[in-house]
């Protein structure tokens, strides 16, 4: 097939970089441009980025001698390569809205790991198993920006990925009605490496700022209901969290505790989140794992280190389900942050968007 022109702003940092590492020998997508800060334009990928590459793998050899460009004053040249760019920049937020808005309106789509645009009401904020409904909404937000193929979808917190996958098949049939999550997120949540935070070696800080909040609300948004030209967020059900920082590389590890309207048994429980599936599992999509949802019966996992790379840091893995006595039932999950949390989401939103037609090869 003929593959999907990609640009990515914000190329540089840590899930850029990450970005630049899944678009090598991607099926459907092609890297044609990459756009950064002022202090990048003009250089090469590998001059720009120095020594500052973050990712286990080298850099991609063609993408080493790729020109840099301005992610704010070269948008048009950006947008005449490539048929969709990803957003990863690390601006001011309103600067983030902007930026992210000037793109879709060169009628380029957009489809950011940023925050900025999490909470504009038409803005589709995705899980593609979850709620890929809320593309549906697309129609209106071209509407009020004034474009024919320019758009922007996001997606949501890395904190909420471990556990708002196991809850959604649950809450549909039962009804979640409270939830307490504790997460336990690794460094790179942060863009760093112990490298550049040595700190965090055999130390746990206990506060993450802005992910509590995050973690509580987005949920709900994700859940929401498209009413008119906007999405409702919804109401149900009540989540408090704390979230901490941990003395780990990659894999934010969530303790869930969750009761509902309707208490299912346990074995309801795992046969529901075994059989789970999305769009993304059904059309296929090269970035969807086959088994979304994973459960381990060893008591010992998930763990980081054994289980946050599972089918290609794309599944999320549960264990130790059982029942509570303050909440009906706890378990543990796990997701990888900037695979299924970050840029690995993203591009399979992506994929979704493409498949759906909503991103249309058009040079």
């Amino acid at each position: 097939m003929k593959k999907y022109k990609v640009g990515i702003i914000g190329a540089t940092g840590m899930v850029g970089q990450r970005f630049v590492t899944l678009m090598e020998n991607h099926p459907w997508f092609e890297l044609a441009s990459l756009a950064a800060s002022s202090r990048s334009a003009g250089k090469t990928y590998e001059e720009a980025v120095g020594g500052r590459w973050m990712m286990q793998t080298p850099i991609p050899e063609a993408v080493k001698n790729l020109k840099v460009l301005s992610a704010e004053t070269d948008i048009s040249k950006v947008t005449d390569a490539v048929n969709f760019v990803f957003s990863a920049v690390d601006m001011k937020k309103d600067e983030i809205k902007a930026l992210e808005e000037a793109y879709a309106k060169a009628e380029c789509p957009v489809v950011s790991n940023n925050s900025a645009h999490r909470w504009t009401p038409d803005v589709p904020m995705l899980i593609p198993e979850v709620n890929p409904e809320h593309i549906a909404i697309i129609p209106a937000q071209r509407k009020r920006l004034g474009t024919r193929n320019g758009f922007i979808t996001v997606k949501s917190n890395c904190s909420i990925q471990s556990y708002v996958p196991p809850f959604h098949p649950l809450h549909r049939k039962f009804e979640l009605t409270h939830a307490l999550v504790c997460t336990y997120q690794a460094i790179s949540g942060a863009s760093k490496t112990f490298k550049t935070w040595p700190e965090m070696v055999e130390n746990v800080i206990p506060y993450i700022g802005g992910e509590e909040e995050k973690s509580e609300s987005e949920p709900h948004k994700i859940w929401g209901k498209i009413t008119g030209n906007e999405i409702i967020p919804s109401k149900v059900p009540a989540i408090t969290t704390q979230c901490i920082r941990v003395p780990a590389l990659d894999g934010h590890m969530a303790a869930v505790f969750m009761r509902f309207k309707n208490k299912p048994e346990i074995d309801e429980i795992k046969q529901l989140w075994h059989d789970f599936k999305g769009p993304p599992q059904e059309l296929k999509l090269p970035s969807a794992p086959k088994q979304f949802l994973h459960y381990f019966e060893e008591e010992n996992r998930p763990q980081t280190k054994l289980d946050c790379t599972l089918e290609n840091g794309m599944a999320i893995s549960m264990g130790r389900l059982r029942p509570d006595t303050q909440y009906d039932y706890k378990f543990v999950s796990l997701s990888h942050n900037t695979l299924r949390g970050a840029a690995g989401g993203a591009v399979l939103s992506a994929e979704l968007l493409c498949a759906e037609g909503y991103i249309e090869r058009t040079s």
